[in-house]
Order: structure tokens, then C-alpha cells, then sequence
């Protein structure tokens, strides 16, 4: 605390020294002496404080980037930034791809760099699950000259000094809270980031000028409680079965509120169980294959009916696909500084496989490739969340996007496991 803090606010009458003797005329020159320098001293300051503040003088906001609740400048990285935005043509797009780090944004971002389109990438490196696998991308993605700044969706300010320093043509909006049984323990991170992050992008969205088109990750998730086959577009989704359902499907609806209210260019896909080298390591695919190495025991669930759960594995490759046919037919937003200026585009997309596979049957496949017998214990599917099949429709996808899956779950699941042995002996091998 300052010695000023004890000071009394309502100080005692002062009690002059009797041996002082008062001169008013003197005190009177004094006193005008003293305003007279005091206000050429405050002028002089006023001055000095104004040139300060001149914008001359200031640093742009292009040199003041900070990577969120970080706070660490990128005055050094902003060259790196405006690199890696940068297209190798002048037909080739600009994109800001949010969850770069991740599973799919990863390969997204890859596949449109390897193109010729320039990338941003912008992901928190969260710990929902083992950052180590963030890491390792950020260093593929790195090589590949995508430069990811790191930072959170939430942080406005963030994304508005992005958006001042690079134009961008689109949004790739990855960025999510994934997982359908985390939500039961953890649902304040789905409704912050899912429904809140997104918020947060399409208003930095919408004020851009121009507006960039945007195509976002929605989810399979959204179709709940539907026992319709196959799983449409058309169909309802009003009956979620978990809180990560719900969080896509506002998402939906959001997206549809800023289309119609500031004319923003906006595609949603709905992705199919994606799995793949580089994925998830909370996906039943990933730590089946981890489990069944170490000779663990692990959980198949099975229906009521004592069927087996069974989902649309869709490959990674094939998911990217989709998402750059996406990006490719989107049109321009239609607004411009927030104003909607004319109807825009509105689109929603189901990239599955088509071809729905029992889990016991994923499971026979990897004790095929791994050559090693699975310990299985059948249990009946519980109530957290999870649906018991899932089945994509793709003819919008294929129409209108150019949309053709071709790789089967055994050829895909080849490919993982032998990233996966790769990834790992690799990591042992180091840390020895």
C-alpha cells in the first residue's frame, strides 16, 4: 500500500507560525509569476502529449498482432503471416483455416497449400486431448509453409488484427469442441467454444470488407434420434442425443441468422465419422488399435436388439475432397461492412462414405492388419450420448460439390495403422 493511502482525506485546520508575517503584494506578484509559467509548462506538455498520439507516430495495428490470452507480440512473426496468406497466383484464394492443428484442419490445410492457395492457420492447441499430436502437425504444416498462429476463436481482438492484416477469401471454421461423451463432463467447453467461438468468427465475418465466404464443420451428431435411412439434408433435426448435437446444430441455425441478416456466403458439412493417419486419438478406431497392441481389453457396444453399433467411417482423403469442392463452388458473401446487400449463398452438405460398418466388424479388420487378437468385452451402448448407426446420403454432395468417397475401411485403416507404428516407434525412439 502507498504512504499516500494513510493520509487522511478531511485533513486538520492548518494553524499558521506566529512568527510569520502575510505580504499580500508580494504574494500577489508571486501568485501571477507562478500561473503564468505553470501555464506555459502545461501547454508545452499538451503539445508534447499530441504529438505522441498522432497516428504518425503510432504503431499500425498490423505491427501490434498478439496471439490471444498469450499475449506475445507477433511484430516479428507479421512477415511469416503475410507469407503464408499469400496465394502463388493471383487466382488462387486467401484462407484463414481455424482448428489448423487439428485432425482435419491439418490435412485441409496441407491439401490448399499444396494447390497453390494461400493459408493461415489459427488453433489453441487445447488439451482435450495430447497436445504432443498438435505439435507434431504444427511442424508438418510448418514445412509446408503454413504458419499457425496460435490463439483462441473467443479472442475478438485477435481475429480483427488477423482480418486488418490479411484479406481473406474464405473461412475454413474447424475450430470446434469434439467428442460426444465429453460433453457430459465438460459441457461449458462445447457451448464456449462451438456456439460462442462461432458467434465470435461470423461477427469479425460479416464486418470484413469484403466478406469473406465461409464453410464451417457441422457434424453427423446433428441428426440425433433420426431412424430415418438414409440420413438427408431434408431431413428433421430437431432431436439431438447429445450436447455436442446441439451445439452443431445451433450452429446450423446461427449460421442461417447471419446469412440472412449480412448476406455472409455460408457452407456447413456435415462430416461422417472421419478417420484416418493424424487423427483422434478419443476416436474407437485410434485407441482400439492402441489397446488391442498392448493386449488390453476393449469395449464393443451393442444395440438393444443385440446388433451391432455401426458407423459411416469416412476417410480422411475423401473428407478433404469435399471440403476444397466446398470451398471451390461457394459464392461471394454479399455484404459489405456489415450490410447485406443482396440474397446470399446458404448450403448444407452430408460428406459420408455410404456405406455404414458394424464396429465388431472394424474391429475384426484391425486384428487382421495388427495380426494380433483383440480382447473384446460386449456391452450394451450407453446412454451418453452415442447413436446406434449412422448413414449418409450424398447425392447433394456429389451434384453439387463434385463429391465421389473412394477409399473402403480396410484400405483406409491400412493406411492409419501404419502411421500409427511409424508415429509411435518413432516417439519411443526419441525418447530413449
Amino acid at each position: 500500500m502507498s504512504h499516500l493511502d494513510n493520509i487522511s482525506s478531511t485533513p486538520g485546520k492548518y494553524k499558521p507560525d506566529k512568527a510569520f508575517r502575510f505580504n499580500s503584494s508580494a504574494a500577489s506578484s508571486s501568485l501571477s509569476k507562478l500561473t503564468l509559467y505553470s501555464t506555459l509548462f502545461l501547454s508545452v506538455l499538451l503539445v508534447f502529449l499530441l504529438l505522441l498520439s498522432s497516428p504518425s507516430s503510432s504503431p499500425s495495428p498490423r505491427r501490434q498482432l498478439s496471439t490471444g490470452s498469450h499475449q506475445t507480440p507477433l511484430s516479428l512473426s507479421h512477415k511469416l503471416i503475410r507469407k503464408s496468406a499469400r496465394p502463388r497466383s493471383t487466382t488462387g484464394h486467401t484462407v484463414l483455416v481455424t482448428g489448423a492443428a487439428g485432425f482435419v484442419g491439418t490435412h485441409v490445410s496441407l491439401a490448399l497449400k499444396r494447390r497453390g492457395d494461400g493459408v493461415l492457420g489459427l488453433d489453441n492447441f487445447n488439451h482435450y486431448y495430447d497436445p504432443t499430436l498438435k505439435r507434431a502437425r504444427q511442424k508438418i504444416l510448418e514445412k509446408a509453409g503454413v504458419f499457425i498462429v496460435e490463439g483462441d476463436i473467443n479472442d475478438k481482438g485477435l481475429l480483427q488484427q488477423l482480418f486488418d492484416a490479411v484479406l481473406f477469401t474464405h473461412v475454413m471454421h474447424l475450430a470446434a469442441q469434439a467428442g460426444v461423451r465429453y460433453a457430459m463432463q465438460n459441457p461449458g467447453s462445447y457451448v464456449h467454444s462451438n456456439i460462442a467461438g462461432f458467434v465470435n468468427l461470423l461477427e469479425v465475418s460479416k464486418s470484413a470488407n469484403p466478406q469473406p465466404a465461409i464453410i464451417w464443420a457441422s457434424s453427423s451428431s446433428v441428426y440425433g434420434l433420426n431412424s430415418k435411412v438414409l440420413f438427408s439434408e431434408k431431413d428433421r433435426t430437431d432431436q439431438p442425443a447429445s450436447l455436442y448435437a446441439a451445439t452443431k446444430k445451433a450452429g446450423e441455425e446461427i449460421a442461417h441468422t447471419y446469412n440472412h441478416i449480412y448476406g455472409l456466403s455460408i457452407t456447413g458439412l456435415r462430416f461422417f465419422t472421419v478417420y484416418g493417419p493424424w487423427g483422434r486419438p478419443d476416436m474407437a478406431y485410434f485407441f482400439f488399435t492402441k489397446d488391442i497392441m498392448k493386449g488390453k481389453t476393449i469395449t464393443v457396444y451393442e444395440s438393444p436388439d443385440k446388433g451391432s453399433v455401426a458407423r459411416d467411417f469416412t476417410y480422411i482423403d475423401d473428407i478433404v475432397k469435399g471440403c476444397l469442392g466446398a470451398l471451390d463452388t461457394a459464392k461471394k458473401s454479399t455484404g459489405s461492412g456489415g450490410k447485406k446487400r443482396g440474397p446470399a449463398q446458404l448450403r448444407i452438405f452430408n460428406l459420408g462414405n455410404t456405406s455404414p460398418v458394424p464396429v465388431s466388424t472394424l474391429v475384426s479388420i484391425l486384428e487382421k492388419i495388427l495380426k494380433v487378437k483383440a480382447k473384446k468385452r460386449v456391452m450394451p451402448l450407453p446412454r451418453n450420448g452415442d447413436v446406434e448407426f449412422t448413414h449418409a446420403n450424398i447425392t447433394l454432395a456429389m451434384t453439387e460439390l463434385g463429391y465421389k468417397p473412394a477409399t473402403d475401411l480396410e484400405a483406409g485403416l491400412k493406411k492409419f495403422v501404419r502411421w500409427y507404428l511409424s508415429f509411435y516407434s518413432g516417439s519411443k525412439k526419441k525418447s530413449s
